[in-house]
C-alpha cells in the first residue's frame, strides 16, 4: 500500500475536548462529526503485512477543513505532500519533483477519506458498531456497506476526550496504524491552506478540474 492510498484512506478524526468519557464508540463518532469543522495534528504512521510484519513507518502533519479539504504533509521518512482542495488532490513528491493531479471524487472513490466530506453520514456508507474497550480506550468498528470496497474495516479508538488510534485493513489484509498527538480542534487556518501551487519546474501529471 502506498503512501498516497494509506493518506487518501486515512484519515476520520478527532473530537472536541468535552466531557465524553461515558459515551459509547458510536458515540464519539457521532459527536466528531457533528462537532469538528477544522482539525490539526502530528500523526505517526505505521503499516503491518498480514503477518504483522513492518512494512513501512512514516510521520508528518495533518489539516482537515469540512467539507472535503486536508493536507497531509509528510516528513519523514521522505517529504510529500497530498493536498485535496475541494475539487482536486494534488500529489506532490519532492523527491521525484513531481505532481500528480487527480479529480476528488475519483482520487477519494471507495475509501474511509469520503467521510471527511461532509456531505454524508457515517452510517450511510458503513456499518457501525462498538467493540470492546480497552487499556482506557473506547473502540467503534465501522464496516464499508458495499461488497467489492478496498478496505475491510477502519477501527477508531478514542480516550475520553478525542481519538487517539485510527487502524484501518485493505482488502489485501494489510493494516494500516495511524496515532495522533498536539491535536487543535476547530482552529483557523491561512484562506491559501488548502490551496496547492506547484513549484516552477516542476512536472505536472493529469488535468485538474475546473
Amino acid at each position: 500500500m502506498t503512501i498516497k492510498k494509506l493518506a487518501q484512506g486515512f484519515l476520520l478524526l478527532l473530537l472536541p475536548v468535552v466531557a465524553m468519557a461515558d459515551m459509547s464508540g458510536t458515540e464519539k463518532l457521532d459527536h466528531f462529526v457533528k462537532q469538528v469543522n477544522t482539525f490539526q495534528a502530528h500523526f505517526e504512521q505505521t503499516v503491518l503485512d498480514p503477518d504483522g510484519n513492518l512494512v513501512e513507518q512514516a510521520q508528518g502533519e495533518f489539516q482537515l477543513a469540512r467539507p472535503g479539504k486536508f493536507r497531509w504533509d509528510y516528513n519523514d521518512p521522505y517529504p510529500q505532500h497530498i493536498v485535496a482542495d475541494g475539487k482536486n488532490v494534488w500529489f506532490y513528491d519532492v523527491d521525484l519533483e513531481q505532481v500528480t493531479v487527480k479529480a476528488q471524487d475519483e482520487a477519494l472513490e471507495d475509501t474511509p477519506a469520503t467521510l471527511l466530506s461532509g456531505q454524508a453520514l457515517p452510517e450511510d456508507s458503513y456499518n457501525i458498531r462498538n467493540l470492546t474497550s480497552s487499556d482506557g480506550l473506547t473502540w467503534v468498528e465501522l464496516t464499508p456497506k458495499q461488497s467489492g470496497s478496498n478496505f475491510q474495516s477502519v477501527m477508531l479508538a478514542f480516550n475520553k476526550d478525542e481519538l487517539q488510534q485510527m487502524i484501518m485493513r485493505d482488502s489485501f489484509d494489510q493494516r494500516t496504524r495511524l496515532m495522533f498527538s498536539q491535536v487543535k480542534i476547530n482552529p483557523t487556518f491561512k484562506k491559501d491552506t488548502f490551496k496547492f501551487s506547484a513549484p516552477e519546474g516542476i512536472d505536472i501529471v493529469g488535468e485538474p478540474q475546473q
